[in-house]
């Protein structure tokens, strides 16, 4: 599908969200049929399997692929900032979009390491947000466009979509919209993101549950959560997803920002992530707990926190392993292996 739905509103949205296409059964029993017939035990490469069904099955076509692949990186800055919720200030979101462009941050050298096209998004770096702990983040009008911007930059024929963000200030976004979205005590959802210090880090849990509690009468919605406590870069992720699932485009999710960004769509819309896999398990405390709000089981742990798209873009290596397997293993009659009971 190359032609996108343009959505102007927060209503528009949930028009999208009610007629997201369903994975392709036909290509998922062309995946399972191939399984038990490759030369290994049944079930022996475990969450591998798995992955290459759900490449084909979202792909709507047999046999998965896995070649063109590309991250997406959207950059936006925070009003509530300037409430010293962080440990850097504003200006190193710009500072840090620039080192994206120069090829000297991480995610950079794991592009490059696993053949991943990078693309950076900047936000209106110059226009923050509103400060949510006063009120909404943004009007509809403004969370509708940096979504339908989101949905622009998801580039056809793509086989695998990796998202990531960058943005000061916007680990309390993610707390605030995870806190918003699921309840529970705004200490359950808020980490230390860039690695405050206990003062800051007592302040930043403050301000998470002021600012659900001031925004409560107008989060009706995942949509309304996102607008009132999210960022343009948080709404751009969510519009990323929604486009890739129109184009059947498989998306490996980053860590805390980026998951919590997109379970506003699970929330307003059950099944809206059905194409998205969690690459990794974030340090920051409340990813885990968002994964299993959102019935996620991420792929892998080692103690990441940096974001960028950092995580997803490390799992492209265990996707393209796990596609590998499946299309070009030998099955037992190719190979003249005795199957097993034969």
């Amino acid at each position: 599908m190359n032609t996108l739905p343009h959505v102007q509103s927060l209503k528009d949205i949930r028009d999208v969200l009610n007629v997201l296409p369903a994975l392709s059964q036909n290509a998922l029993q062309q995946a399972q049929a191939r399984e038990p017939q490759l030369t290994k035990p049944e079930g022996s490469l475990g969450r591998l399997e798995e992955v290459a069904h759900w490449m084909a099955a979202w792909q709507g076509s047999y046999p998965p692929r896995v070649k063109s692949v590309h991250c997406n990186v959207y950059a936006g800055n925070h009003g509530v900032v300037a409430r010293g919720v962080s440990a850097y200030p504003a200006e190193v979101t710009t500072q840090m979009v620039q080192n994206f462009i120069n090829g000297g941050a991480a995610v950079n050298q794991l592009c490059a390491t696993f053949d991943v096209d990078l693309q950076v998004h900047e936000m209106a770096l110059d226009q923050p947000t509103a400060d949510f702990s006063q009120g909404p983040a943004m009007s509809d009008a403004d969370c509708a466009e940096a979504f339908f911007y989101g949905m622009t930059t998801v580039k056809d024929h793509t086989d695998l979509l990796c998202l990531g963000e960058m943005g000061i200030g916007n680990t309390t976004s993610a707390a605030a919209v995870a806190h918003g979205l699921f309840g529970g005590s705004a200490e359950t959802w808020v980490g230390r993101g860039t690695g405050v210090n206990d003062d800051t880090l007592g302040k930043k849990i403050a301000i998470v549950g002021e600012s659900v509690l001031v925004n409560k009468d107008a989060m009706t919605d995942g949509l309304e959560v996102l607008r009132c406590l999210g960022g343009r870069e948080l709404a751009a992720m969510a519009g990323a997803v929604v486009a890739a699932r129109l184009k059947r485009i498989p998306v490996l999710l980053d860590g805390y920002v980026c998951t919590s960004a997109v379970a506003a769509l699970e929330v307003t819309c059950p099944g809206a992530l059905d194409h998205c896999l969690v690459a990794h398990n974030s340090v920051e405390p409340g990813h885990q707990l968002i994964c299993e709000k959102i019935g996620k089981k991420a792929l892998f742990d080692l103690d990441m926190r940096l974001g960028e798209g950092s995580g997803a873009v490390l799992a492209v290596g265990l996707v393209r392993s796990a596609v590998a397997c499946h299309n070009n293993m030998a099955t037992f009659a190719d190979a003249g292996v005795t199957t097993k009971g034969a």
